[in-house]
């Protein structure tokens, strides 16, 4: 257990290192922020910041030296140089390295006892055409590397466009996902501390726009609410496999026949941004708690209905509004100049 009054590092300087270091400060904790960038925004509310290249190796360990717990708050990082810290680094590589490549993610996931959607592996436009014989037609290709927020990823809806597809999305590996009916979206938000005791939150319904979340919102309807047990089991099965320390999240498809997996993130996630208002311990101030050693805190509810809105893009330029509005709880991220599909802070209301 790390006692108040020592460092917690985080690998990462955008806005959700921001809201861990926020969340550490009331438990006592100072924060020390690692990242490439002059000035992420994390580096506003941090004690320290240590400007370097994710992968320099001799940085990390001087950067780890001043750090009783290191953690990272996404997960394309390059996984090599963490080895060399890997003693302090809370959640693990391996959390990191299943993140990272979708196929490794689908094979970890149906190991765990997980449920994705059908795949296949795809290396080259042959394996395409063999993909819409086994899975049909439509399908997403998705890069299984670097992409997110809906980036690297192309629907596939004849054969005649393979050639397209597979020069659209850079010519490298990928994976074929069978498109599926889904009636919803939701998320399972969990914590895992070292002990390998679990933790829950409220699942929420989310709502993309362009391949970006725009609203989770409580209750997640009874569709969801339906699946969530079950989305549950599998979620905290993929935690223990991965032996995760922190929080997880899962976002799951609700379907007819139960849920399907979509994809892990081995951190804090934007669907889970309603927890700092919402629950009785927000996702920041819960992973905090795992990495440090301290007892997991209470995930209830605060309210009966909770509503979180991004604030994408030019969508910032209405904070004077939400700052004046009562029932909202605005957070800006302090990143400068908006631009289409940044998210540039959320806006929680609890009704």
């Amino acid at each position: 257990m790390i006692d108040p009054g020592g460092t917690i590092g985080i690998i990462g300087g955008g806005q959700l290192g921001r809201m861990l270091a926020l969340a550490a400060a009331p438990l006592g904790y100072r924060v020390h922020v690692f990242d490439p960038h002059e000035r992420p925004c994390a580096a506003d509310v941090a004690a320290d910041f240590t400007c370097a290249a994710f992968d320099d190796v001799a940085a990390l360990e001087r950067f780890a030296a001043t750090c009783d717990v290191v953690t990272y708050e996404f997960e394309n990082l390059p996984v090599g140089p963490l080895a060399t810290i890997a003693g302090k680094l809370r959640p693990g590589t391996a959390s990191l390295a299943i993140a990272q490549d979708r196929c490794a993610e689908k094979a970890f996931v149906e190991k765990a006892g997980g449920r994705p959607a059908r795949w296949k592996a795809i290396d080259g436009p042959g394996d395409i055409a063999a993909a819409i014989e086994e899975l049909g037609l439509p399908l997403v290709l998705k890069t299984r590397r670097d992409g997110y927020d809906g980036k690297g990823q192309a629907w596939l809806r004849s054969a005649d466009d393979i050639a397209a597809a597979w020069d659209q999305l850079g010519g490298r590996p990928l994976v074929a996902e069978q498109a599926i009916a889904f009636e919803a979206e939701f998320s399972v938000v969990l914590a895992r501390g070292a002990d390998g005791g679990l933790a829950f939150y409220d699942s929420t319904r989310n709502t993309h726009e362009d391949g970006i979340l725009r609203r989770s919102e409580l209750p997640a309807g009874a569709l969801v609410e339906g699946q969530v047990e079950q989305a549950r089991r599998q979620a905290g099965a993929i935690a223990a496999a991965l032996g995760h320390i922190g929080v997880l999240t899962v976002e799951f498809f609700a379907c007819s026949d139960g849920p399907l997996v979509n994809e892990i993130a081995p951190r804090v996630h934007n669907s889970g941004h309603w927890t700092i208002e919402g629950a009785a311990t927000s996702q920041f101030a819960q992973h905090i708690r795992a990495i440090a050693g301290l007892p997991l805190g209470s995930t209830a509810p605060r309210a009966r209905q909770v509503v979180m809105d991004n604030l994408i893009g030019h969508d910032v330029e209405r904070w004077p509004e939400l700052v004046a509005d009562p029932d909202a709880s605005p957070h800006l991220y302090g990143k400068g100049a908006a631009r289409p599909g940044r998210k540039m802070g959320h806006v929680t209301y609890l009704r």
